[in-house]
C-alpha cells in the first residue's frame, strides 16, 4: 500500500466522548497489535499513509465515517494506546493537535536519543512534511494537527490536517518515508483529494524552475498546475447512504453474520461462540486488519461494525463494542505465547467473507439493512453523543449557596 497523499472531509466540531474515546483506543491498540504481528510495522506505517485506510479504520472504530474529527480522535486513540506498548511494538506516535503538535520535536529528540536514531533530522523532517503541506501547496488549508508515527528503525509515517474555514472542510495530508524520494519533488506518490482547480504547487515535479527562481530571488511567481488527481472526497451529507457503500461486499459481511450456515462455520473458524451481530462487526474489523488496498475505497461500509457517534448510520452498540475487543484481546493475548490459532481465525474469517462475496449474485438490500440495525439497537447498548446531552438535561441543577449558609 504504497498511495500516501491527502483526503479532504466536512468539518465538525465538538467532542468524543469518554465512553467511546476509551473503547477507540482500546480497539486501535488491538487493530494496530494485530497488523504488526501479521504483516510488520513497515506494513502498518503504509497503511496509515492510505487516506482510504485511515478513513476505514476511524468508520470501523465507532467514529462519522466521514468527519473531520476522524484524524484528531484515531490519531489520540493510538497515541494513548501504543504508549504503554510501544518499547514492544516498536511504534511511536508524537505530536498531535494545536499544543500537542508543537511538542512534535521534544518528543522527536528524546526518542532519537533513547533509540539511537537521529533526533535532529526526525525533527527536520517533520518540520518539512508540515511547510510542504502548510505553504509548498498553497490550497487554502493550514495545518493545526501534526503526528509523526516513527517505528523503531527509524521509517515514519505522518499524518496531519489542516483547515480551510471557509470552505467548511479539513484536508487530511498523508507521508509514508518509504515512498518518499525527495522532498521539493512529488514527495506524495498521489494527491487524493478535492479538485481546487489551478493551485501553487511548489513540490510538483515540473516545478524545479520556479525553486531555483524563488531560491534566486526571482520576482516571477511559477506558472506550473497541479497534475490530475485521482480524488476522493467525502460527501456533504451526514448520513450513510446506499450510494456510498459497496453493496455487495456488505452483502456478504451480513450473510456470513445472519445465515445459520454460513454463521456457524464462521464461528468455528474462530473457535469462538459468537452471535451474528459479534461476528459481523469482527468481519468488519478482520477486513482492515487484512483486506488489500483496493477493498477501502468505500469506507461507510466500515461503519456497519459499530455505528457512528451521531448515530450515522445507526448509534454505537456498546455490548457488540466491548465484545469485539474482548474477542481481538483474547487472541492476541494467546498470539504472545505462540497460540496462534484464535488470531490465525480472524484472517481465516476475512477470507471466509471474501470467498462469500466472491459467490454471491445479488446485493444487499440497505434500507433493510439499516432498518434491522436501528430496531436493535436499545438491546445491544446502542449510544450516541446525543444520549449524553439528554441526560445532562434533565440532571437537576445543583443548588447554589444564595448567602444563608455553606453548602457541602
Amino acid at each position: 500500500m504504497k498511495r500516501s497523499g491527502i483526503a479532504d472531509l466536512p468539518l465538525h466540531g465538538g467532542r468524543v466522548p469518554a465512553w467511546l474515546a476509551a473503547r477507540m483506543t482500546t480497539l486501535g491498540t488491538a487493530i494496530t497489535e494485530a497488523v504488526v504481528h501479521h504483516y510488520g510495522r513497515s506494513a502498518f506505517l503504509s497503511r496509515l499513509s492510505d487516506p482510504f485506510w485511515f478513513q476505514a479504520l476511524g468508520s470501523v472504530m465507532g467514529m462519522d465515517w466521514h468527519s473531520s474529527g476522524i484524524t484528531t480522535s484515531v490519531m489520540g486513540a493510538l497515541k494513548r494506546g501504543l504508549a504503554p506498548r510501544a518499547a514492544e511494538l516498536g511504534l511511536h506516535v508524537c505530536g498531535g493537535r494545536g499544543r500537542h503538535s508543537r511538542q512534535t520535536p521534544v518528543e522527536l529528540r528524546a526518542l532519537g536519543d533513547r533509540l539511537g536514531l537521529d533526533g535532529d533530522a526526525l525533527v527536520r523532517t517533520s518540520r518539512l512534511t508540515a511547510r510542504i503541506d502548510n505553504n509548498a501547496i498553497a490550497d487554502g488549508f493550514q495545518i493545526y494537527l501534526h503526528a509523526f508515527v516513527l517505528a523503531a528503525d527509524g521509517e515514519w509515517a505522518v499524518v496531519q490536517q489542516g483547515l480551510n474555514g471557509a470552505a467548511g472542510t479539513a484536508r487530511r495530508y498523508h507521508w509514508h518515508s518509504a515512498s518518499v524520494r525527495d522532498f521539493v519533488a512529488e514527495p506524495h506518490t498521489a494527491i487524493v483529494g478535492d479538485s481546487q482547480g489551478v493551485i501553487l504547487n511548489l513540490v510538483d515535479a515540473g516545478a524545479a524552475p520556479a525553486q531555483r527562481a524563488m531560491l534566486e530571488i526571482a520576482a516571477d511567481s511559477p506558472d506550473r498546475t497541479l497534475r490530475e488527481i485521482r480524488s476522493w472526497t467525502a460527501p456533504r451529507h451526514h448520513d450513510v447512504r446506499a450510494e456510498d457503500v459497496d453493496l455487495k461486499r456488505l452483502g456478504a459481511v451480513l450473510a456470513v453474520a445472519h445465515e445459520r450456515q454460513l454463521q456457524d462455520f464462521a464461528s468455528l473458524l474462530l473457535v469462538e461462540h459468537l452471535g451474528p451481530r459479534t461476528l459481523q462487526s469482527l468481519a468488519l474489523v478482520a477486513e482492515v486488519i487484512h483486506g488489500a488496498p483496493a477493498r477501502f475505497q468505500d469506507p461507510a461500509r466500515f461503519s456497519f461494525a459499530h455505528g457512528g457517534k451521531d448515530g450515522h448510520p445507526f448509534p454505537v452498540p456498546l455490548k457488540v463494542y466491548d465484545e469485539t475487543i474482548s474477542v481481538l484481546r483474547r487472541s492476541l493475548k494467546r498470539a504472545r505465547v505462540d497460540q496462534t490459532e484464535k488470531i490465525d481465525g480472524i484472517r481465516r474469517l476475512d477470507r471466509f467473507v471474501r470467498a462469500v462475496e466472491a459467490r454471491a449474485e445479488t446485493e444487499v438490500d440497505f434500507d433493510a439493512a439499516l432498518a434491522h440495525e436501528r430496531a436493535i439497537s436499545p438491546a445491544i447498548g446502542g449510544r450516541t453523543v446525543f444520549d449524553d446531552r439528554t441526560a445532562a438535561r434533565r440532571r437537576p441543577p445543583a443548588p447554589r449557596n444564595r448567602g444563608q449558609g455553606r453548602l457541602f
